[in-house]
């Protein structure tokens, strides 16, 4: 079954963009993704056509309508569950990617201005809103490519080697260990010896270590949750909290 990410936006133009490259491009040309990017402004019905209004209350800017945004999801269509770029939606994890990668598609409204009516997300069928990280953007546009990327580099065929991504960083809860090539040396920098070793064991052994401490000091956050994930401090870790 083909995988779909249908996207509302005022700017349909700006898909498939990236995503039309690479990876993502190969498998959205092999039909293993599909995309249709809508614009919002097609479901209007008025002669203007109208997607906001101002702030109730007052205050600057605009304000996207629930009730258009409403109808344009009646009329595109699409599976999968629909979601809302928006800052003050939750922030996405790889645990949710799977999620929605494994599943038929996603359905995504792509904000503006000054962002949704707060109906959008409250009412009978209410929409998820979701965010990629703690800064602002001009729109929804850049994380849906985000949301949409990640997705399609977890279906099946689009990586050759799944072990890549396996490893990579979020997949276990930690940061991915630090990678090398040559040359073995470079402005006095040398790759460390135990990747040069040929012992597997070691390198394995190496690599984890690295990811938990790599984690730990950069990532407080991911630490924790790993830590607490697993009911104890992870071993061949520095842990210099006394436990």
């Amino acid at each position: 079954m083909t995988w779909s990410a249908t996207i509302l936006t005022l700017y349909p133009e700006m898909f498939p963009g990236p995503l039309g490259h690479s990876l993502a491009g190969r498998a959205l040309a092999e039909g293993i993704w599909s995309l249709d990017a809508r614009n919002i402004r097609d479901f209007t019905t008025d002669k203007h056509r109208t997607v906001d209004d101002t702030p109730a209350g007052g205050g600057p800017g605009m304000v996207l309508r629930a009730d258009i945004l409403y109808g344009a999801l009646r009329g595109v269509g699409g599976t999968g569950p629909v979601l809302a770029l928006s800052p003050r939606g939750p922030s996405l994890t790889q645990s949710r990617i799977r999620d929605l990668a494994s599943g038929p598609g996603v359905r995504l409204i792509c904000g503006r201005f000054e962002g949704f009516d707060e109906r959008l997300f409250t009412g009978p069928n209410a929409v998820e809103p979701i965010s990629i990280g703690d800064y602002i953007l001009s729109g929804g546009e850049p994380a849906a490519l985000v949301l949409v990327d990640a997705c399609i580099r977890l279906l099946p065929g689009v990586m050759g080697a799944t072990q890549s991504g396996d490893s990579e960083s979020f997949e276990s809860g930690l940061l991915e260990y630090p990678h090398y090539t040559r040359p073995a040396t470079w402005e006095g920098q040398s790759i460390p010896e135990v990747l040069r070793s040929g012992d597997h064991a070691k390198v394995a052994a190496w690599r984890q270590a690295r990811s938990e401490e790599d984690t730990r000091l950069r990532r407080p956050d991911l630490w924790e949750r790993y830590r607490g994930a697993r009911g104890r401090s992870p071993s061949g870790a520095r842990d210099d909290e006394g436990e």
